[in-house]
């Protein structure tokens, strides 16, 4: 990690940018912080312009295709760059500073600009709120906030991100006896833990479906969403959920594209991650198992109150236990985040930007997944504009094996970006 803040910064300070400062920031045993101030140029202002990503990475998966890897940079001819954390979110400081960079060679004006690049983001940013309180006087009160960190719905034009989704994590621990018994001899008399947990996720999802039952866990979705992703479904269609590596004859639970994006963005989903207390198969018996944990996530509405959404669960999964098996429940959330509105020159300049480096219209959506930030500087600076945008498009494959950023549309990105600062400085 230290190796990556400390190549990213020294890049950031040999671009030449009038009036930046770049400084590594370390407070104890936290995560390191890029913390870089470029001054407004082309004339003064007072107005700040907040940028964001991250550096760390997450673990490096199995499963990467022949000739790829984690660590082995490999660009290939269609221009994807395939590696650990490129995509999520290594290009980000690249990509704002390029973007400055560019504005200053033609001789634009800009805001002050305050670029933030963390190390604890794929931890749930941990380290964050410390370094937002301590350097609270540099950031000043941002009037735009960029994120660099989110996804497009394809490599073709601007996307913005409308709402990411909250998560809960939770443990369950379903315990039926004291110690392992045959299973020939207890079958029939002694509940598994294994059905007990099948019929309390009946009590949460609907295995056919998907759905999350609970009314507690579901909100009503705002209808200005609801034609935004109306809008990204026409234009995406069957590429939805043509973007997940399914086998074949294997279904999405919907075909409906529109329900596909509320289904991933401002409805709740359940995945069960993990698993301790059942045996590898090569070393399975004929027993029946004592007890069993799960690992779940639980993706929740981005609106929906985490602690709130955790107590939810744990009554759901607690109360009048299936043949009175011990169950308990440790959960935590991570709350989500949902955009105010966009100012008429935020949508303005988002969709000239996308006509001018796309040649098409910008598009709007939400995010399945969280970006912890994003909901730390909405609470923090509500008055803000935001622009949350990012390179994991289709088969991009964050989080997973044959990760990859696609440079062509983060060139493409990263000119959008540049014209939307510029209009900000001129609006």
């Amino acid at each position: 990690m230290r190796q990556a803040v400390e190549l990213v910064a020294g890049w950031m300070r040999g671009q030449g940018l009038a009036g930046c400062a770049v400084e590594i920031v370390q407070d104890g045993g936290r995560t390191p912080l890029i913390l870089a101030e470029i001054a407004a140029h082309g004339g003064g202002t007072a107005d700040t312009v907040l940028m964001y990503g991250h550096l760390d990475k997450q673990p490096p998966m199995t499963g990467w295709r022949e000739g790829l890897g984690p660590w082995d940079p490999v660009l290939d001819e269609a221009g994807r760059l395939y590696g650990r954390g490129g995509a999520d979110d290594g290009y980000a400081a690249f990509a704002a500073i390029a973007a400055v960079k560019a504005l200053q060679a033609l001789g634009r004006a800009h805001a002050r600009i305050v670029l933030l690049v963390e190390c604890s983001e794929e931890s749930g940013s941990p380290d964050l709120p410390h370094y937002l309180a301590a350097h609270a006087a540099r950031i000043g009160t941002p009037s735009l906030v960029v994120c660099l960190d989110s996804g497009c719905g394809n490599y073709e034009q601007l996307w913005s991100t409308t709402s990411l989704r909250g998560m809960v994590s939770a443990k369950l621990r379903v315990e039926v006896l004291s110690e392992g018994v045959h299973s020939g001899l207890a079958g029939g008399i002694v509940p598994s833990p294994f059905q007990v947990v099948r019929l309390l996720l009946e009590r949460l999802e609907d295995a056919a479906t998907g759905d999350i039952l609970p009314a507690a866990l579901r909100v009503e979705i705002p209808p200005a969403r609801v034609e935004q992703a109306r809008e990204a479904a026409a234009e995406l269609g069957a590429a939805i959920a043509g973007d997940y590596p399914f086998l074949d004859g294997v279904r999405p639970l919907t075909g409906d594209p529109l329900e596909q994006l509320l289904n991933t963005t401002w409805r709740a989903a359940l995945a069960v991650t993990g698993q301790q207390g059942i045996p590898d198969v090569e070393r399975a018996g004929n027993v029946l198992l004592p007890g069993v944990i799960l690992s779940m996530a639980l993706r929740i509405p981005p609106t929906l109150n985490p602690a709130e959404a955790s107590a939810a669960l744990r009554k759901l999964l607690e109360t009048d236990p299936p043949h009175g098996a011990r169950v308990s429940v440790s959960a935590g959330g991570m709350p989500g985040w949902d955009a105010p509105a966009l100012a008429p020159w935020l949508h303005e300049a988002t969709e000239e930007a996308s006509q001018a480096v796309f040649g098409k219209p910008a598009r709007y959506m939400g995010v399945g997944g969280s970006i912890p930030f994003m909901h730390m500087i909405g609470q923090q600076f509500p008055q803000a504009q935001f622009l949350i945008t990012g390179v994991l498009g289709p088969h991009s494959n964050a989080h997973g094996p044959n990760e990859f950023l696609h440079v062509p549309y983060a060139k493409r990105l990263t000119a959008a970006l540049a014209r939307i600062l510029a209009a900000h400085r001129e609006r």
